[in-house]
């Protein structure tokens, strides 16, 4: 890959920065960044911003400029999200929509699809949710057990969905239920629907996290419709719309090791600034050891990225190596956040208000279990990557 910037990216990156720096929440760039709290207020100040982001043609840009994007190059990817992560902007709302459905209608819907869809994810106004998880059906999906009966050219679906991240916030779900059972073949008979949430049969409860946050839902549905015209693919043939849709997945997942390299920064400068026995931790040699271990990895960790993105121009789709940027961020930045706790001596035990310190590494490792398990647990990820990547022998408990 060419890491060179040239002129035309260069000049991408000055019109994105001025554009930020006109159009971010007022005070932000400040470091005034309050975020309502209450669900209809957060709802209103994320749509607001994906809307603002959209106006300045800067949602999804690297769709194709028929659909509304930009058909931004890799290196122009990659220079979008370290100026996001540099100005810290709010987070998308519709990263479900704009990360995975999106890309995935682009890729395999019908054109009644495209024209019903694409452009209300790139403006905000239909929020997408996806509904893969259930409580006895976690990383192995093709255990789910959620229904949908054929009733004229209705779907009739039942059945309980979890860990569904934004789903108390979105308009529409991308769902997978059984719609044929193959005891042999469990993979078979799934089928992928765009469901609207906007219905009767369709209840969610926000899921309290142990970092305070109700992010997650468990989403319950009762004799909910989704028609003909909402499947993506074919009927029983879900379990391939939905590789495809965890690969576009897992590549936005891995842009969040752009992240890395602003928290290690925040690191160090913590590290410099904090004494014990009148010395900087960062004169401790074990404190040292540990940062240059970070370095190194979240470095390889952004090349391999590099790679993979890569990959990824040259097929014109993503592939399996996908998990790798997916398992690496996720246990980096659980480690990374377990150390700063732990450098912060007794400190490192208090949270929010009883803190006399910044309490932003605790909510991270907290926050960072989640990582680990959201969008494939880290033994799924080594899976896919023994098998699909390393052509290892399959797993013989599966």
């Amino acid at each position: 890959m060419e890491f060179t910037i040239s002129k035309k990216e260069e000049a991408f990156r000055e019109e994105l920065k001025t554009w930020l720096s006109e159009n971010l929440p007022y005070g932000w760039m400040e470091g005034k960044r309050e975020i309502p709290t209450t669900k209809e207020e957060y709802s209103k100040f994320l749509r607001d911003w994906q809307r603002t982001l959209y106006e300045g043609g800067w949602a999804g840009i690297a769709w194709p400029k028929e659909y509304g994007g930009r058909n931004a190059t890799i290196m122009e990817e990659i220079i979008y999200h370290q100026e996001m992560v540099r100005v810290k902007a709010p987070p998308l709302i519709n990263y479900i929509g704009i990360h995975m459905v999106g890309p995935t209608l682009i890729r395999s819907g019908s054109e009644q699809q495209k024209q019903k869809y694409i452009q209300n994810i790139l403006t905000g106004e239909e929020v997408w949710c996806q509904g893969y998880s259930e409580p006895n059906a976690g990383s192995d999906l093709s255990a789910i057990q959620t229904n949908a009966t054929k009733d004229g050219d209705c779907w009739i679906i039942n059945g309980q969905k979890v860990w569904t991240s934004y789903g108390h916030l979105a308009d529409r779900c991308f769902l997978l239920a059984r719609t044929n059972n193959h005891p042999e073949k469990k993979h078979k008979g799934i089928t992928a629907f765009l469901l609207d949430m906007k219905q009767s049969g369709v209840e969610t409860k926000p899921i309290l996290q142990m970092d305070g946050n109700q992010e997650f839902n468990e989403l319950y549905l009762t004799d909910a419709i989704a028609h003909d015209a909402d499947i993506i693919g074919e009927v029983d043939e879900g379990w391939k719309v939905m590789i495809e849709l965890m690969l576009h997945e897992r590549v936005g997942i891995g842009a969040e090791l752009f992240s890395l390299e602003m928290r290690f920064n925040e690191m160090v400068e913590i590290a410099k600034e904090h004494h014990v026995n009148e010395k900087p931790l960062l004169e401790d040699r074990f404190v040292r050891q540990k940062m240059a271990e970070f370095y190194a990895r979240y470095r390889g960790s952004l090349l391999n990225y590099y790679r993979n993105l890569t990959n990824t121009l040259k097929k014109g789709h993503p592939g399996p190596e996908s998990s790798i940027d997916k398992l690496l961020v996720s246990e980096l930045n659980k480690e990374m956040a377990s150390f700063m706790i732990t450098i912060q001596g007794h400190h490192g035990v208090l949270w929010k208000e009883n803190a006399p310190v910044d309490t932003v590494w605790q909510d991270e490792f907290l926050a960072s279990f989640g990582q680990t398990i959201g969008g494939g647990t880290s033994e799924v990820q080594r899976n896919t990557i023994g098998e699909r990547v390393l052509g290892l022998p399959k797993d013989r408990g599966r």
